[in-house]
């Protein structure tokens, strides 16, 4: 039965309609495969720039936090002096 009909110009056109669709689903599988990987790689990338970003902050951050650099300002800029040891009181809750 099978047979008979592959053999028949029906058969015939219906694996030839087969193949075709497998044939373009085989395409836009590769071609939705290089698009998504063309979007990863952008966002590879961007996720690097912000890692770099990211690591200059961090490296900044504790630059400008430094006690050494704190003590200069607040003596510098707000003439801010340490109190006397004898006008330090200690609360204890």
């Amino acid at each position: 039965m099978i047979r008979s009909f592959l053999i028949s110009p029906l058969g015939h056109a219906a694996c030839f309609l087969a193949v075709v669709v497998s044939a373009l689903s085989v395409v836009k599988e590769t071609h939705q495969t290089r698009m998504l990987f063309a979007t990863l790689q952008v966002q590879e990338s961007e996720r690097w720039q912000l890692q770099e970003d990211y690591s200059r902050l961090v490296l900044e951050y504790s630059t400008l936090s430094a006690p050494h650099r704190v003590s200069a300002i607040s003596r510098t800029s707000l003439t801010m002096t340490s109190p006397d040891t004898g006008a330090i009181r200690v609360v204890i809750e």
